[in-house]
């Protein structure tokens, strides 16, 4: 094993021996959960900036998360970090038969195809092709896993315009709903609306999340440059009406081009 990945195990091992750190010998693979999810989503986000130190960092935090897991595992008995490397080390050569086997494939949809098969051929996708989905990703992360796991059994649009008439007829029961002033059914329509808009993406290879957090964080920019124009001004937000805001919100718009 490498020596600086040895010294990264035999760290951890420090931090939850009995001369080590309080905290880090209080934590559970439950208690570890929110460091788990927040390092990932922080390695996205330095991925997203095309921040190359921050990619570097935001790994290594990830990498202890692994390690951290996998040395309560050893101590519990179940398994080690060595355990871990060897299990995906034989998953990634089992599931890439076209390149450790005989196997030929052509495409990307092909490799796909076969990695179904080989999930299957593991116990897994035994009664569903939906099995396998973790319930806690992301309503929209999930909704684009669902639509291409039904779709390569060819459950799908033939187009893009029938995914964007679905769009637009959805919308139709959204006004429906919200006129109807039944906030449940509403909440349904939205929901619809949404996995419909997903189903697009998904036609273009768009990631939805990606594309939400690049919307969320343009939108965040340009009212962080609303607010500054405006204290330029001598105003206050809450002092402004609506149409002050929007005219500032065209300026910075207009400046972006």
């Amino acid at each position: 094993m490498d020596e600086k990945f040895q010294k990264l195990i035999e760290i951890m091992e420090t931090l939850r021996s009995e001369k080590g750190c309080p905290w880090d010998r209080a934590q559970t693979h439950d208690t570890l959960k929110r460091y788990l999810l927040e390092e990932t989503y922080e390695l996205i986000e330095a991925i997203e900036k095309k921040d190359i130190n921050g990619i570097k960092e935001e790994l290594g935090d990830l990498l202890l998360q692994i390690v951290f897991h996998s040395q309560i595992a050893r101590e519990e008995g179940n398994f080690d970090i060595n355990d871990v490397i060897d299990t995906i080390s034989k998953k990634m050569i089992g599931r890439h038969p076209h390149v450790f086997g005989n196997a030929e494939f052509k495409t990307s949809e092909e490799v796909l195809n076969q990695w179904d098969e080989r999930k299957k051929e593991e116990g897994k996708l035994c009664s569903s092709i939906l099995e396998g989905i973790p319930p806690t990703l992301t309503a929209l992360l999930r909704a684009y896993k669902i639509q291409s796991r039904v779709a390569r059994v060819g459950f799908d649009w033939e187009n893009t315009d029938g995914v964007i008439d679905k769009i637009k007829e959805e919308l139709n029961e959204v006004e429906e709903a919200i006129k109807s002033g039944r906030k449940n059914e509403t909440e349904e329509e939205i929901g619809d609306l949404l996995f419909s808009i997903v189903n697009l993406a998904r036609f273009f290879k768009i990631d939805p999340e990606t594309a939400l957090r690049k919307t969320n964080r343009k939108f965040e920019e340009r009212f962080k440059k609303l607010e500054e124009l405006a204290r330029e001004k001598g105003k206050n937000l809450k002092e402004m009406n609506l149409s002050e805001m929007d005219n500032l919100w065209e300026d910075i718009k207009n400046k972006e081009l």
